[in-house]
């Protein structure tokens, strides 16, 4: 983590007297601003705060750390006031994490957009279907598709988004024929994501009809891209995002299965840890992603 920011937090922390006051100056979560000071103490192997439950406390080590720290930071913040913000344009290296599926000629042209208007800034992007910790990884940003965003990051709603229950004609011919009902899918096989529980999986038609989905998995994979082309092939069926699979449900190579059913869709957010301090190369991406994907 920063420890520059861990400074920061940790003398708000102490100002204020409470991790949850010290969230709400600097406008990130109480776990964000706890896991600072953890990290802040873990570095310097010593205890810097004596915790309870109602009550904080310097601890000798962080009376000599806060009072030091506390004069380093407002030399820090006194140099950057007199010399001013240089560098307000967007610029530099933006390290972002986004799902595989973001590997599409939709969202490379979100990025040649954002290259256009903003080409001082280096994007870093890695695709990966795991929950990277952005402090402990070194991500300034991450894209994330999911019902709940977790409470200990700051998340920007960009889009919804709807997967599909798609399989090839072949697949579905081997099955016997298209399925009427969802209860028909387990004739067909599937294709399934390593890292997601197929569990008490539902599809919802209309009027909040529920229908349990079971699955009978003859491969699973961590990487979207393979699913894709193993759904093409014919292997089985699988749950696919839209923004990978509409040409193919055009061009009649991909099928929708019992489409007056569907998965609930998720939300494409975007989840960093702090709105303080953000740099301008974060801010301009972030606005420019929402502004392009609003419509989706």
């Amino acid at each position: 983590m920063d420890r520059l920011t861990s400074l920061r937090v940790f003398r708000e922390v102490v100002e204020s007297g409470s991790f949850v006051g010290a969230a709400d100056r600097l406008s990130i979560s109480a776990p964000m601003a706890s896991k600072h000071v953890a990290q802040l103490e873990k570095a310097l192997g010593a205890r810097l705060l004596h915790r309870s439950s109602r009550h904080l406390s310097l601890t000798e080590a962080g009376e000599a750390w806060y009072e030091q720290s506390r004069r380093a930071l407002d030399l820090l913040d006194a140099a950057e006031n007199a010399i001013g913000r240089k560098n307000e344009s967007p610029r530099g290296q933006l390290r972002v994490s986004a799902p595989v599926w973001c590997a599409t000629p939709r969202f490379a042209g979100v990025l040649a957009g954002y290259r256009e208007r903003f080409p001082e800034v280096l994007i870093d992007m890695h695709l990966e279907n795991r929950k990277v910790d952005l402090a402990a990884d070194g991500y300034d940003l991450a894209l994330r598709a999911t019902q709940e965003p977790s409470p200990a990051l700051i998340a920007r709603r960009l889009c919804r988004l709807q997967f599909h229950l798609v399989a090839a004609p072949a697949c579905i011919e081997r099955a016997g024929g298209m399925p009427a009902t969802p209860g028909e899918l387990a004739k067909l096989d599937a294709i399934v994501p390593s890292y997601v529980s197929i569990e008490g999986l539902a599809l919802k038609g209309a009027g909040g009809r529920q229908a349990p989905l079971r699955l009978q998995p003859v491969l699973k994979s961590d990487d979207t891209t393979l699913t894709l082309h193993a759904v093409r092939a014919g292997i089985g069926m699988a749950f696919l995002p839209e923004w990978l699979v509409d040409e193919d449900l055009a061009a009649g190579r991909l099928l929708r299965l019992v489409p007056e059913f569907a998965a609930p869709p998720v939300t494409l957010f975007a989840v960093y840890t702090s709105r303080q301090y953000m740099a301008p190369k974060l801010r301009s991406f972030i606005d420019f992603v929402g502004e392009q994907l609003s419509g989706e």
